[in-house]
């Protein structure tokens, strides 16, 4: 029986399946001849062969990263080719002759500059540091102010002579202060170009050291305040000696310098000591236990001269012979002014923008002397810097209409600089005659200078191309010109072909009337009388006094270089703080001229436009 398939198929085996092994074999060869007969690719040829040979690796594992091997060759030799190409390069230069290229030579105002500042080294009155820098100047004055038993004061060595004297006048010499931190406020960056910016900050500590002792600076109200040390009236015949009778070096004064205090009536003193301090306080905002004491003074002594009204130098006081205060008004709003920017206490800006008191200051009064800018009258500044808050700061009411009355000032004063004008009369040789042909006109020169190069700048910062005189439009350049032109007199460009800046250029005065410079320093010690033959001596003094500004020439442009007649030859502290102030404003290249410092007088005044609150918590039901 034929069993059956259980899928349902027979079981019996097919005769035509039944082929032999051998036919099987020869079957399959067929097969393979065929199969090898068309070409394998890769997968079947490793099928059927087995692992090849392995591939040389297309990337390289570097650690941290795998990259094309192409990419890494290529990279590599780009590296290589770089550091050869480099230090081919190299090669040249250090064997090509060089030609250096030299730092362009400093400009005129830059020149006069370094001069103007070595004055007041020559002027310091107290221990002198080793760096001091003029020779024939030794310490002076170690016992000013010491052995007055009851005072209020301990000791007052320091500060700064005031001319050709040894006399230390409080009231100028906090004005030049004042007048050299605001030249630093403003054009720190050409301080630091000219390299005198370390040097200027030196100057102006030595002051205000001094001015700290000259009243009770760390208590909050004082009732006395020093006006002067030394004395220099002899108009009475006295024959007693004291600073201006004697003829003396600073290093061998011998005679009693009494001490000048004022317990009322100092309300001008009082408010410019508070400038220069409030302004020094900027200076050195970069040391603030320091910057904290100056405001603190300053605060305290202008509290004292608002309270204890009155001129420091009326009455019989000796300094109206020499400097005479006019009125206190002005200083009040100089001081407030830069109190406001020292502190930002709102209380100052409202104080001193009262119309009242712009009206007291004469601010609308006009006059021969409008305008004039000097260690007596301080508007004219006043009414610029104040004119510097409206320009960048717009603080609006209720400060807009007085603050827009000054601005309007002191574009009518700017005005009466420019020579289209007829306010002021001109010498032949171009010199402004702020102060009306009376003698010492360069100080009051220079300061116009500083003035008009400043509100130039201003007006550049504050993107505006310059201010109308009447129905005319004058640019920036108009007054920058005009400030050249007076202090390019000053350095030499007068009828005269004389530098009134001792030391500069090849021509400038020679018996400048001035104690120190005019005695040698020869070891020998010369007494009260005794330095008189120096006084009245035909030749050049044997010290040069770089950097002093003099009195300058008459309205004719004549000048008497002689020692004896201070009117032509006795350099000041006050002119030459604002000769400085005018020169470091020119200074520097043509195209990096007008750059101001626009921020770091505001950097303690807050937002005047105080944060809005919060809105109020959304309303939950």
């Amino acid at each position: 029986m034929y069993g059956r398939d259980p899928w349902g198929g027979p079981l019996e085996i097919n005769a035509t399946d039944s082929a032999t092994d051998d036919d099987r074999s020869r079957n399959l060869n067929d097969v393979d001849r065929a199969a090898l007969s068309r070409p394998l690719d890769e997968t079947q040829q490793s099928w059927l062969l087995g692992p090849t040979e392995q591939k040389k690796k297309k990337y390289v594992d570097l650690g941290c990263i795998i990259v094309s091997r192409k990419i890494f060759v290529w990279t590599v030799g780009i590296v290589v080719a770089a550091a050869l190409l480099a230090g081919f390069i190299t090669l040249i230069v250090k064997t090509v002759p060089r030609h250096h290229n030299k730092n362009p030579a400093p400009d005129n105002y830059t020149i006069a500059l370094h001069k103007a500042l070595k004055f007041f080294n020559a002027q310091k009155s107290g221990k002198l540091p080793r760096h001091n820098n003029v020779s024939w100047r030794g310490s002076s004055g170690l016992q000013d102010g010491k052995g007055d038993s009851g005072s209020f004061y301990k000791d007052l060595v320091g500060g700064y002579y005031d001319a050709g004297d040894t006399i230390k006048f409080n009231f100028p010499m906090a004005y030049a202060m004042t007048m050299l931190s605001w030249s630093v406020i403003e054009y720190s960056a050409k301080y630091e170009a000219a390299g005198e910016l370390a040097h200027v900050r030196e100057l102006i500590k030595w002051g205000t050291d001094y001015f700290l002792k000259t009243f009770n600076s760390t208590a909050d109200s004082i009732d006395d305040l020093v006006s002067q040390v030394g004395a220099g009236n002899t108009d009475d015949g006295s024959t007693d000696p004291n600073d201006h009778y004697c003829w003396m070096r600073p290093e061998d004064m011998d005679y009693k310098r009494p001490v000048t205090t004022c317990n009322g009536g100092c309300s001008d003193l009082a408010a410019e000591m508070a400038a220069a301090l409030a302004s020094a306080s900027i200076v050195f905002k970069d040391n603030r236990e320091y910057s904290k004491k100056l405001v603190h003074g300053a605060k305290t002594v202008y509290q004292f001269g608002r309270t204890r009204r009155g001129r420091y130098s009326a009455g019989t006081a000796e300094s109206a012979k020499f400097y005479n205060s006019s009125m206190y008004w002005d200083e009040f709003i100089w001081g407030g002014a830069w109190l406001y920017y020292a502190t930002g206490n709102v209380t100052y800006l409202d104080l001193i923008t009262k119309p009242t008191m712009a009206k007291h200051a004469g601010a609308f009064w006009g006059g021969p002397y409008y305008g004039v800018f000097s260690w007596d009258n301080k508007l004219a500044g006043a009414q610029l810097l104040l004119s510097r808050l409206r320009l960048f700061l717009s603080p609006g009411y209720p400060y807009e209409e007085i603050l827009r009355t000054f601005h309007n000032q002191t574009s009518i004063v700017m005005c009466s600089y420019l020579p289209y004008f007829n306010k002021f009369n001109r010498t032949r040789g171009g010199l402004i005659e702020l102060n009306h042909g009376d003698p010492q006109p360069l100080q009051y020169a220079a300061n116009a200078a500083f003035l008009a190069t400043l509100y130039s700048d201003y007006l550049d910062a504050a993107d505006t191309p310059g201010w109308y005189c009447g129905p005319n439009f004058y640019s920036t350049s108009v007054l920058r010109d005009f400030s050249r032109s007076q202090i390019d007199y000053i350095l030499g460009k007068n009828p005269r072909k004389m530098s009134y800046l001792v030391g500069f250029g090849p021509k400038y005065p020679k018996h400048v009337h001035h104690r120190g410079a005019s005695i040698p320093k020869n070891k020998v010690k010369y007494n009260c009388k005794g330095g008189w033959k120096w006084r009245d001596s035909k030749k050049p003094n044997p010290n040069t006094i770089e950097g002093a500004m003099v009195a300058g020439p008459d309205k004719r442009d004549g000048f008497r270089d002689v020692r004896t007649n201070y009117n032509y030859t006795e350099p000041t502290l006050a002119g030459n703080a604002g000769l400085v102030a005018a020169l470091v404003a020119l200074s520097g290249e043509e195209e990096a001229s007008g750059t101001i410092d626009k921020n770091t007088i505001f950097s303690a005044v807050p937002p005047l436009f105080p944060t809005p609150p919060p809105p109020p918590a959304p309303w939950r039901p």
